[in-house]
């Protein structure tokens, strides 16, 4: 994948849609709220493994030109989700190539 910010995102209850040239990705929110990288997450995932499997996305605000802020509906609202790491997410998922 590039380096640069997708093409297009849906945001969705129980994920992310994201269009990249190389095609789409759905990023479930519980794989979304589990790849945390907030110091908060930090410390939880030091103490217990594991993750809410009813959590959905409540919204998203950009962070510039960086990446996105994610809101959960277990309340979290804290983790920056830069462009690089979504793709990194996205590599271990199924992609739907532009013209399907």
């Amino acid at each position: 994948m590039s380096g640069l910010a997708p093409l297009a995102i849906e945001l969705r209850a129980e994920g992310l849609q994201v269009q990249w040239c190389e095609g789409s990705v759905h990023l479930p929110a519980v794989a979304l709220r589990a790849a945390c990288r907030c110091g908060a997450c930090r410390a939880r995932a030091a103490r217990e493994r594991g993750s809410d499997e009813a959590v959905q996305l409540t919204g998203a605000a950009p962070v510039g030109e960086y990446g996105l802020q994610l809101l959960f509906s277990d309340g979290h609202d804290r983790g920056i989700y830069p462009w690089s790491l979504l793709q990194e997410l996205s590599l271990d998922r199924p992609v739907a190539s532009c013209g399907t």
